[in-house]
């Protein structure tokens, strides 16, 4: 896909990720800005959650409306409740790293990735149930980052950023994880934000590729949107026919680096393909 079709919607982030598209506007996380933001079609950022000394990632709602946000460094997964910010669940019992991205189904179930460090061992994919308590939901994931759920909640398709692969699991009615198996492997470049569309691709970050990549099951690469010069974060689509497919990237990778800086952005493009309008 040409580079000039691409439209930046906003710029200035300090690092951006878990971009969500609910009513009619992009939610995401500003991790080193310390907030949840949105973001307007017009371009219109708003802050919905200030989160001073909080590190947020992953996004999702609870099947009544009530926001839930990973804040990474407690670890724990908070909720937003008329405003009010309070401890949805802790995980710090389950893992002694940060924890990430997170997906919620229509049921309110939560899956959250977890941040270890790469050099030492791979990490769980952890399971919030909507009542708070968590579990362990899936083991041995080598940097498990963005995930997406299927429209009929039956997979749960995760990247592993080290394991260089998306990995696919079936979704019991009771909400656990069964049945692995390899989506795609990713050709020497692991994958972070994910999103899925209606004909069962899914569109990939891949940060060391510097591009987004549509990728089909079975690893087929469909389609490539490249950031010269970027790091390529996460995306999601959204917009009035689900066709606006948003794609956040970076200069530089969350850490020191990222201090004094406002280089993350997001850009948009229009496609073919729409998403599924399920996170």
């Amino acid at each position: 896909m040409p580079l000039s079709e691409l439209r930046t919607l906003v710029d200035g982030l300090v690092f951006a990720e878990g971009p969500r598209w609910r009513h009619d506007r992009l939610w995401f996380s500003d991790m080193f800005g310390e907030a949840v933001l949105t973001v307007a079609p017009d371009g219109r950022v708003e802050t919905a959650v200030a989160l001073p000394g909080r590190k947020p990632s992953g996004l999702g709602w609870l099947p009544d409306g009530t926001l839930l946000i990973v804040s990474m460094e407690e670890p724990a997964v908070l909720r937003v409740d008329d405003g009010v910010v309070s401890v949805h669940a802790r995980l710090d019992h389950l893992v002694d790293c940060e924890c990430n991205d997170m997906v919620v189904d229509a049921r309110g179930n939560a899956y959250v990735g977890t941040y270890p460090n790469p050099a030492t061992a791979p990490g769980p994919l952890l399971l919030v149930r909507p009542d708070g308590s968590a579990e362990v939901a899936a083991a041995d994931l080598r940097f498990c980052n963005g995930t997406v759920i299927s429209p009929d909640g039956t997979s749960l398709v995760i990247g592993e950023s080290i394991g260089q692969c998306l990995t696919e699991f079936t979704v019991a009615a009771d909400g656990t994880l069964h049945d692995r198996r390899t989506f795609a492997v990713t050709d020497g470049a692991g994958p972070d934000g994910i999103c899925l569309d209606v004909e069962g691709a899914v569109w990939a970050a891949l940060p060391m590729a510097r591009e987004f990549r549509r990728i089909a099951p079975g690893g087929e690469v469909l389609d490539r949107i490249e950031v010269p010069g970027r790091r390529a974060i996460a995306c999601t689509l959204g917009g009035p026919e689900l066709r606006t497919l948003f794609l956040i990237s970076s200069l530089a990778f969350p850490g020191p680096d990222l201090a004094g800086t406002r280089d993350a952005r997001i850009d948009v493009v229009e496609v073919s393909v729409p998403g599924t309008g399920s996170p």
